[in-house]
């Protein structure tokens, strides 16, 4: 895709319908297991479990003040892209524990499962102008602002919620969602490269 072209509105809609969807199902195979993530899911995920509220709930709400911090910095489309991803992912993820169960599912395997699931989800989201969160852009109006890089804000947030985690989860738990989380940040690193992919 060359930097003139556009997604039609058919291929945002696909790539936004994509990105919740995979992203529900690696939530529900999360929370299955009683594991914890990094970023606004993962504040999200130890909220609902502190609380007994549903995952999808709290992540709905949890992002309400981000809409307006996104929309200084990254514009309305983004914005609006963002909110209805974060509102599918938030329906789907009700939903789907309704009508998917897991017989036998080994938690380190789900770990990694969740990790390619929410790398695969968060690359089709970027690709078509939108996001599941409002830690990356607070990320990057730090870097502009203040000088910090954005990488190692987000490592600083995720370092507080696994550290938090230990309140609810043993060692073991923590551990094995530090490896999902590690996944995840991996297949981004690796595919979300401008210098090699380009899409608008």
């Amino acid at each position: 895709m060359t930097r003139t072209e556009r997604h039609s509105l058919f291929e945002d809609a696909q790539g936004l319908a994509y990105g919740a969807t995979m992203a529900a199902f690696g939530i529900v195979i999360l929370t299955h297991l009683g594991l914890v993530t990094g970023q606004t899911a993962g504040l999200a995920v130890l909220i609902s479990y502190a609380t007994g509220q549903s995952f999808g709930l709290v992540f709905f709400l949890v992002n309400i003040p981000f809409y307006i911090v996104g929309y200084l910095r990254m514009g309305l489309v983004f914005t609006l892209k963002t909110f209805v991803a974060v509102a599918l992912l938030s329906a789907l993820s009700i939903w789907m524990p309704q009508h998917l169960s897991f017989a036998t599912l080994d938690p380190v395997l789900g770990a990694i499962l969740f990790g390619f699931l929410s790398g695969s989800a968060l690359l089709a989201l970027f690709r078509h102008g939108a996001s599941l969160g409002g830690v990356g852009i607070v990320a990057l109006i730090l870097q502009d602002k203040l000088g910090w890089r954005a990488g190692w804000v987000q490592l600083g947030f995720d370092a507080i919620l696994f550290t938090a985690a230990f309140a609810l989860r043993d060692v073991q738990t923590v551990a094995i969602s530090f490896l999902g989380a590690v996944v995840v940040n991996v297949v981004i690193a690796i595919n979300h490269r401008r210098d090699r992919y380009i899409a608008t």
